[in-house]
C-alpha cells in the first residue's frame, strides 16, 4: 500500500474532482478494457496476485491507465510510490531507487514504482530505471499516451511488457456518467433527471475519455446547482454548457500521424466522404493548414502522377490560395484539392519508378558515365573521347536516334511501367512508341 501522501488518492470521499471521487476501488468496478481485465486474463491475474512485473500502460487520455495504478496500489504489499516524469526528475529518481534498496535490503519488501507520464522523460533520462529494473530493486509501471516505440528507449522497452488501453466504448461512458450524476444528486438531495438525448451528447462529446465524461457532467450539475427549479436536462442545456465539442486531437503526438494517415489513404482509395471527413477532424483540431496543403502536394504526386498531370497543379493551386486567404476562406482551395484527388484517375507508377530508380543508383553507385554523352570542352577530354559519337537526336528524323544513356551494367532495365489510367495512357502509347523506334 502506499506509505505517502499520492495524487491517486482524492482529498476525501466527498470533495476533491469528481474524476478522483469516481475512481474504483477494486478490479470488479472497472467498466472498459475487457481485453485486459476480463476474468482470467493475465493482467487481471497479476494484480490480483500481487504479480505484477515492470509494465507500461499505452492508451489515449481518459482510458483508464491512472486508475489501473491505484488498483495496483490497492491490491499489493509492495511499497507503491507515485513518480510524475511531468513535475519530477532524476535525483528524485534517485531517492526512490536508494529507498527501494534499503527497504529490499532490510525488510525484504519491495517497491514498484508508478511513473505517469512516462514519455515526458527523454530516453537519456529513462536510463536512470534500466539497471534497477534489471536488479529488481524496482517494478516499473509506466503510463504514456504516446507511442512506446517511438518514446521509450529501446533497452527499457525490451525489459517492460506493454498492456494497449482503447478508448472506452460508449456503453462504458454512459453508465460512468450514469453513475457519477446519482453521486452528484445525492450530495444535494435533489432529483434532476438527465434525459437520453442529453445522456447521449454527454456520452458522445467524451470521445471515449472518462475524464472527459466526469468534467461535462460535473460542468452541467454546476450550472444547474443554482436554479431554484432546475428542468430536466435535455440536449440543449448540454449544447449550451459544453459550447463546443472538440475533437481529440495531438498536433506532435500519435493522433496527428493516424489522421494524416487516414486521409492520405481515403484520398488514395477515391473515397470524397471519408478525405473530407479526416480532413475536417485535422483543420478543426488545430493543425496547421499549410502542412495539410503540403501533404495534398505529395498525395497528387505519389497516388496520382501522370494518370492526371493537373492533380499536382491544382494541388499547388491550392497551397498557394490558402496562403493567400488564410483561414477559413482559404481552406475550401484544400477542399477543392483533397475532393479532385479523390476522384482523379490513380497511378502510383511515379512513386514506384522513383523507388527503383534510386534502388539501382545505390547497388550501381560508381558506374562512370558513358563517354559518347560527356561533355568535352577541351582538346584533352576530346583526345579522351569524350562526346566521340555522340548523335544529337533533333537533328534526325522522329527525334530518337536509339543511343544508349545508362551506364553498361544497367542497360535493357525498366522502371517506369506506366498504368492504362487517364492521361498516362496516352504516356504509355507514346513510350512504346519511342521503343520502337529506337530499336530500329
Amino acid at each position: 500500500m502506499t506509505s505517502q501522501p499520492s495524487l491517486l488518492e482524492p482529498a476525501s470521499e466527498q470533495t476533491g474532482p469528481l474524476a478522483h471521487r469516481m475512481r474504483p476501488e477494486r478490479l470488479e468496478d472497472f467498466l472498459g478494457q475487457e481485453q485486459l481485465l476480463a476474468e482470467g486474463k493475465p493482467l487481471r491475474d497479476a494484480i490480483e496476485r500481487d504479480t505484477v512485473a515492470s509494465m507500461v500502460f499505452w492508451g489515449p487520455p481518459g482510458s483508464g491507465k491512472t486508475t489501473l495504478a491505484r488498483l495496483v496500489a490497492n491490491y499489493t504489499d509492495r511499497e507503491f510510490v507515485l513518480f510524475s516524469a511531468v513535475t519530477e526528475g532524476v535525483p528524485r529518481v534517485r531517492e526512490i531507487i536508494k529507498a527501494a534498496k534499503q527497504r529490499r535490503d532490510i525488510e525484504g519488501r519491495g517497491t514498484i514504482l508508478f511513473c505517469d507520464e512516462i514519455h515526458r522523460f527523454n530516453k537519456a533520462q529513462q536510463d536512470a530505471f534500466l539497471p534497477w529494473v534489471e536488479e529488481g530493486v524496482i517494478t516499473l509501471i509506466g503510463a504514456t499516451t504516446e507511442n512506446p516505440s517511438f518514446e521509450l528507449n529501446a533497452a527499457l522497452l525490451s525489459r517492460l511488457r506493454v498492456f494497449v488501453l482503447e478508448p472506452l466504448g460508449s456503453e462504458h461512458i454512459a453508465a460512468i456518467i450514469s453513475n457519477a450524476w446519482d453521486t452528484l444528486a445525492s450530495d444535494d438531495d435533489r432529483t434532476i433527471e438527465l434525459t437520453s438525448d442529453a445522456l447521449g451528447m454527454l456520452t458522445r462529446h467524451a470521445d471515449g475519455d472518462a475524464r472527459r465524461a466526469l468534467n461535462a457532467t460535473e460542468a452541467v450539475r454546476t450550472h444547474v446547482a443554482s436554479m431554484v427549479s432546475p428542468p430536466a436536462i435535455d440536449a440543449g442545456i448540454i449544447e449550451t454548457v459544453l459550447a463546443r465539442r472538440m475533437a481529440r486531437y495531438d498536433k506532435s503526438g500519435e493522433e496527428h500521424f493516424n489522421l494524416i494517415s487516414a486521409l492520405h489513404k481515403a484520398v488514395r482509395g477515391s473515397d470524397v466522404e471519408g478525405a473530407l471527413y479526416w480532413l475536417a477532424r485535422m483543420i478543426d483540431g488545430g493543425e496547421d493548414p499549410m502542412y495539410l496543403a503540403r501533404r495534398v502536394v505529395r498525395m497528387a504526386s505519389e497516388d496520382i502522377g501522370l494518370a492526371d498531370p493537373r492533380a499536382l497543379q491544382l494541388s499547388l493551386a491550392a497551397k498557394d490560395a490558402y496562403h493567400f486567404l488564410g483561414s477559413p476562406e482559404g481552406e475550401l482551395a484544400l477542399v477543392e484539392a483533397v475532393i479532385y484527388l479523390c476522384t482523379a484517375p490513380k497511378s502510383n507508377r511515379i512513386y514506384d519508378a522513383w523507388q527503383r530508380a534510386q534502388q539501382a543508383a545505390r547497388e550501381h553507385p560508381a558506374e562512370p558515365v558513358p563517354k559518347h554523352i560527356r561533355n568535352a570542352p577541351t582538346g584533352l577530354m576530346k583526345q579522351q573521347g569524350y562526346g566521340k559519337g555522340y548523335r544529337y537526336d533533333h537533328a534526325e528524323g522522329g527525334h530518337a536516334t536509339g543511343q544508349e544513356y545508362l551506364p553498361e551494367p544497367l542497360r535493357g532495365e525498366t522502371w517506369y511501367e506506366p498504368t492504362d489510367q487517364g492521361f498516362e495512357k496516352l504516356v504509355a502509347e507514346r513510350l512504346a512508341w519511342w521503343r520502337e523506334r529506337n530499336a530500329r
